[in-house]
């Protein structure tokens, strides 16, 4: 246990489905599956190792990266009148969990607004990191008990009982990273883990301007080449690969008919790569496929939420409709 310097502890906890050596394993099998793949392919799960996590913090300071700023605009009004639909609600008391935390910005203004938050569980894949933005969380909130929890928050996940309400936090655009059957996967997951009569608060980016997504997630700055290549970095360090990151470039396209933006690494010769001891070939031209970002019309993300048992309960919209985040609750009848 780790004290921060107010009364608040932070709580490290460990999620029993990720443990040591077993995600290391499937950082192995998963990165290996990808690069036998014909379009080889890397989960962006991956991409949030320190180094990583450091890189999208950058990010999120862009001028280019829209999604940061425009939703934590919005939050400290989403919270306000939350505090109000609760109340309405007859809930009194809330048990926040936020999935895929990262450096837990977003989650502030959601606190400083939403005076019946009784706990909070932050969820993520980066043990460092997380822990790192939990303790800083909990001198700004000394009151609040905060468990940091390491592990893969796409799946499943048994939380402590409580008598609050659940609530779980999935902002930013990263349901999107998701195709929308992995999506609908996500979305059923996080209903089981919170369970019945549980809420969820969620980012969803919209379709917009081609140039304005595309510069989003291609910046003037590289600093979302050098994200993007991180992964390499990473595969390099505790894969024993061999990849030359100056032998690949960052590619970011919107895909139209499939109304996502795509990250690709393309190789800029023919060349082969080592991990693990088994040997990939590449062509001059062909790419990785590391991150998809999918973008929502509001009545389409409603057709996914519905299907995994949820109902959207409030919208909120950015001027000129360039972000959303929603409010879900659980279907009684599911």
């Amino acid at each position: 246990m780790h004290t921060s310097a107010g009364s608040s502890a932070v709580c490290a906890w460990q999620n029993n489905n990720k443990k040591g050596c077993k995600m290391d394993n499937e950082f192995k099998e998963d990165v290996l599956a990808g690069l036998r793949l014909t379009q080889k392919a890397l989960s962006p799960k991956y991409f949030y190792d320190a180094q990583g996590s450091k890189y999208f913090d950058q990010i999120c300071q862009l001028e280019e990266y829209y999604p940061y700023r425009t939703e934590l605009s919005l939050l400290p009004e989403v919270a306000r009148e939350l505090q109000d639909y609760f109340h309405q609600q007859s809930v009194d008391s809330i048990q926040l969990v936020e999935f895929g935390a990262g450096s837990l910005h977003k989650v502030k203004p959601v606190l400083q607004e939403l005076k019946m938050v009784k706990e909070f569980i932050a969820i993520d894949i980066s043990g460092a990191h997380l822990q790192a933005a939990s303790e800083e969380l909990a001198e700004a909130f000394p009151d609040l008990p905060i468990k940091a929890a390491q592990g893969d928050f796409t799946k499943p996940i048994e939380l402590a009982p409580s008598d609050a309400t659940p609530m779980g936090f999935f902002p930013g655009s990263t349901i999107g990273n998701f195709d929308p059957g992995e999506a609908l996967d996500f979305l059923r997951n996080a209903r089981t883990t919170l369970g019945k009569d549980s809420y969820l608060l969620l980012g969803v980016d919209t379709k917009k301007d081609q140039q304005m997504l595309e510069d989003a997630y291609d910046d003037s700055s590289n600093v979302t080449a050098r994200f993007n290549k991180n992964i390499l970095t990473r595969i390099n360090r505790e894969l024993n690969g061999n990849f030359d990151l100056s032998q690949f470039e960052h590619v970011a396209i919107y895909n139209e008919e499939l109304g996502r933006i795509e990250m690709h690494l393309r190789s800029l010769v023919d060349q082969q790569v080592t991990v693990a001891g088994e040997t990939f070939q590449f062509k001059q031209g062909e790419t990785i496929h590391t991150e998809n970002s999918y973008k929502y019309h509001p009545d389409e993300f409603d057709e996914l939420v519905t299907a995994a048992g949820w109902k959207r309960e409030c919208l909120w919209l950015a001027p000129d409709a360039i972000f959303s985040v929603m409010l879900l609750h659980s279907k009684e009848d599911n």
